[in-house]
């Protein structure tokens, strides 16, 4: 397939996008991103991107030595090392934050939260319990009726929350507390 185009109405439409461009990529951002291991994940679409998340934290247990399985139902998302886990993921925002969303009040133990920055990236695992006090009911993340069925957790990388610390921050401080489940 050629990378030419000849049609003349297509032609007029790439002109008009490259002119439209500059409004919707911000070139700072983009910088940042140039080069990264991880820039391909920020064009996916919400669902792939979760899905990537789940495949992330799976293939990185494994190969920490964890048992991982998928879960027999949605109720989670993997069963590692005998637990229920909810895992997700959150790209690093252009303001400095990791969003991670749809937490809801489902069957599993532990929330992994997978934070990619460009060149790093960070990892909490917070059990339900904890979830139940900061976010889940805490932080809705849609307004309306169903606002309170799905929660987020907002931070600046530079500051999460006190609480979150107890909970890793690290890969090598997520692995540790894998390894005592």
């Amino acid at each position: 397939m050629t990378s030419t185009i000849t049609d003349r109405d297509v032609q007029i439409l790439v002109g008009i996008a490259g002119t439209l461009r500059a409004d919707y990529v911000d070139p700072e951002d983009a910088e940042r991103w140039r080069n990264s291991p991880f820039a391909w994940i920020r064009a996916k679409p919400s669902r792939q991107k979760g899905k990537i998340g789940e495949q992330l934290v799976a293939g990185w247990c494994a190969a920490k030595g964890f048992d991982v399985v998928r879960s027999p139902d949605s109720e989670a998302d993997r069963i590692i090392q005998g637990k229920r886990v909810e895992i997700k993921l959150s790209t690093l925002w252009k303001s400095g934050v990791y969003k991670f969303q749809q937490f809801r009040k489902q069957n599993y133990d532990y929330g992994i939260c997978l934070g990619l920055s460009p060149f790093t990236a960070h990892c909490w695992v917070i059990s339900k319990s904890v979830l139940r006090r900061h976010v889940i009911g805490h932080t809705p993340q849609h307004g309306g009726r169903r606002g309170s069925d799905t929660a987020w957790l907002s931070f600046a990388t530079a500051e999460p929350p006190a609480w979150l610390g107890e909970c890793g921050g690290t890969l090598a401080q997520a692995a540790r507390i894998i390894s005592s489940f």
